[in-house]
């Protein structure tokens, strides 16, 4: 029912989850929340919180590239953020990656995250 979607151009799982998941008798993908991580090295990516959206951003291009999709297919995201005045910038960022119709949305401020970065994306496409 399942296919496991995995690339080494994102991080790693850092836990027992997968990047995303491909269901098998439809045309969704579920892809886990991607953080800063540089997928190389494992290294966090940015200081600022928009410069972290950027890797977040390229993490989950990656995991799209894999399952056949772009940003274009997304329908959903989450937006996980350490501090919602980081919102601002966050966003510039975020859109960039949209040219047009951009997906559903919720962006939630959390009292902390993996590693202690500043942003993490979760995204639900349509393949």
């Amino acid at each position: 029912m399942k296919e496991i979607i995995k690339t080494v151009n994102a991080p790693a799982a850092i836990g027992p989850y997968s990047q995303a998941v491909k269901v098998k008798a439809g045309t969704m993908l579920f892809c886990s929340g991607q953080i800063p991580l540089d997928p190389q090295t494992g290294e966090i990516v940015g200081e600022t919180a928009s410069e972290q959206c950027r890797r977040v951003m390229e993490n989950l291009a990656a995991i799209l590239a894999v399952a056949g999709t772009d940003f274009a297919g997304i329908v959903k995201t989450t937006i996980y953020l350490a501090d919602m005045n980081d919102f601002g910038s966050v966003n510039e960022t975020y859109a960039s990656f949209f040219k047009s119709d951009p997906p559903a949305r919720v962006t939630v401020e959390v009292s902390r995250l993996p590693k202690d970065v500043k942003v993490e994306i979760e995204a639900l496409a349509v393949l």
